[in-house]
């Protein structure tokens, strides 16, 4: 099972990274070693869907997230980039997934109709992606410098977070502070997986030059303080990452004679779906530690 699974981890990561280009099931299920009858057949017994509409769901979530975060793309080149020739059929086909048209999911998503569709199968991937397995090599100790930020603190279930961030996007717009000029970090107070869904925190922030001023959106300054911190970097989903999160604290910690400062688990988003494709986001992952 252990070479299947790394086969078609490759397979998920060549459609993901190819969403703009026609399927070629015939090299997709040469490079997965099989013939293309039973790679189809084994696909669609893996994850419960053919390589077609997986290639078309993963084209939606993109489409989605353009939607809901990138409100200067009108709803057309969002069509077109999905590879609808016309709105009306987009539109069509967006509603029978989502229950919403692109415009009434563009002003109000339904982030429970999205989470329904997404987290299942955002759940078997991450049965296929490779564990990291968290070398004392990859981790680095640096001295963070003090850092003042923009910060909105979801507080609430985490399937909830998107809505944060789209309230915490809309903010940064009217602030003139884009990821091309602004650092963007989460603070990341709470384990999702044990932490009760009402209690579960999550800061949304990114760095600033000059304090918050009073607004809407319930942002406000905050600051990451300077100090010594454990370092290392996470290719893909934020989420895949929890196998090395937890070796950083069970195996590197213990051996590695240090000790933690009272300040939470934080990351950088260096680069982050859609502008690239999910399995290639990266992200910085630190750990405070005692000076």
């Amino acid at each position: 099972m252990k070479a299947i699974k790394k086969r078609f981890e490759d397979t998920l990561k060549e459609i993901d990274t190819t969403l703009d280009r026609p399927l070629d099931i015939a090299v997709l299920a040469a490079n997965a070693a099989y013939s293309k009858f039973h790679f189809q057949r084994l696909f669609s017994a893996l994850f419960g869907m053919g390589v077609v509409d997986y290639q078309r769901l993963m084209r939606f979530r993109r489409a989605g997230i353009q939607l809901a975060f990138r409100l200067e793309t009108p709803i057309t080149e969002v069509a077109f980039n999905t590879h609808y020739e016309n709105l009306e059929s987009f539109s069509r086909a967006f509603k029978r997934v989502f229950g919403q048209s692109p415009s009434a999911f563009r002003k109000s998503p339904d982030w429970s109709s999205w989470q329904s569709v997404y987290q299942p199968m955002l759940d078997l991937k991450g049965e296929f992606m490779s564990s990291v397995e968290l070398s004392a090599e990859q981790v680095r100790i640096i001295t963070f410098e003090e850092t003042r930020i923009a910060v909105l603190e979801h507080c609430g279930p985490p399937a909830q977070v998107p809505a944060s961030v789209r309230k915490f996007v809309a903010w940064r717009k009217d602030f003139g502070t884009p990821p091309s000029r602004s650092a963007t970090y989460n603070l990341c107070y709470d384990d999702p997986k044990t932490t009760p869904a009402e209690a579960f925190r999550f800061g949304i922030c990114c760095q600033v030059d000059k304090p918050v001023e009073k607004n809407p959106f319930e942002v406000e300054t905050g600051r990451i303080p300077g100090g010594r911190c454990a370092v290392f970097r996470h290719k893909g989903p934020l989420q895949y990452a929890d196998n090395a999160i937890r070796e950083l604290y069970g195996k590197w910690l213990p051996s590695s004679g240090e000790d933690l400062r009272d300040f939470p688990l934080f990351v950088e988003r260096v680069s982050f779906f859609p502008d690239v494709a999910e399995h290639e986001a990266i992200t910085d992952i630190y750990l405070p530690l005692q000076q």
